[in-house]
């Protein structure tokens, strides 16, 4: 048998092989080393779905918001994100975007709708405010890397590096539902902070699988995400995220999310709906 391990293809790769199929498409295709269970994840799919924005209205303003419904599950292979520019205004653009995957019948199915809002710096009176990043019970250096383990463990996560800190692990009967991880994208040379940000931002499970003492599969429904402009950071630093479960029940999970970079900047709030099967 060979040890040889599998070809990776890194989110460089995939943006690089992006293609303008027309004046408001942008095609991508994603290989099964991105899937969670049987759909591409989530985090990795706004990240591109983002890059189509940019590439469709201009990457002058940043991205201040983003909000995300994953209607249905997107297969390997390519996908086209159509985009349409709602509204340009003096300091916010407010963009729409369209996953949109063929079936077997070659008709395009709709798999995930974003609205991604981008708005200039400006002058004002409002004083500087950022929150300072909160202490955890190790440092990133403390805290032991989980390693990837083959079809117990989502095979996106082979692209990234998980550190548990703080809370919680899935599917250990703990009464945390919270957790506090560092992770960084192992192949990130080239990909910007701002979806570095988005596609981080989305990388842990829920901490609400904490609680339970076995295994059960779990996807998000809808997912809102502020971000703020972090400026340059370290590609191959390790970023925070911070996540508790605030609401739980029939089969549903309310939660928050707090992204911290490298070098401790707050750089996004997201707030999510997850469905839980079990």
């Amino acid at each position: 048998m060979s040890d040889a391990q599998p070809t990776l293809t890194s989110l460089p790769q995939i943006l690089a092989s992006r293609e303008r199929v027309s004046a408001p498409q942008v095609r991508f295709s994603v290989p099964a080393d991105w899937l969670q269970g049987r759909t591409t994840f989530g985090g990795l799919l706004s990240a591109l779905a983002v890059q189509a924005m940019r590439d469709v209205c201009g990457s002058n303003w940043p991205l201040r918001a983003l909000q995300t419904n994953f209607v249905g599950p997107v297969a390997v292979g390519h996908f086209d994100v159509e985009v349409t520019l709602l509204r340009q205004g003096k300091n916010i653009r407010q963009v729409q975007a369209r996953v949109l995957q063929s079936q077997a019948d070659g008709q395009p199915q709709v798999c995930g709708v974003l609205l991604g809002v981008f708005g200039t710096g400006r002058e004002s009176a409002l004083p500087f405010i950022r929150p300072a990043q909160p202490t955890v019970q190790r440092t990133a250096e403390q805290a032991a890397v989980w390693p990837y383990i083959p079809d117990v463990m989502p095979a996106f996560t082979q692209h990234l590096e998980f550190r548990h800190a703080e809370g919680g692990v899935p599917f250990s009967g703990s009464r945390d539902a919270y957790s506090r991880t560092y992770t960084r994208l192992k192949v990130a040379e080239g990909v910007d902070a701002e979806l570095l940000s988005v596609l981080l931002a989305d990388a842990g499970p829920t901490p609400a699988l904490a609680m339970l003492p076995g295994f059960a599969p779990a996807s998000s429904v809808s997912w809102a995400l502020e971000l703020r402009p972090v400026g340059d950071i370290d590609a191959q630093g390790l970023w925070r995220m911070d996540k508790d479960a605030i609401a739980t029940g029939e089969g549903y999970v309310n939660e928050t999310t707090t992204l911290w970079t490298p070098c401790g900047q707050m750089a996004a709030l997201g707030y999510q709906v997850v469905a839980v099967y079990g």
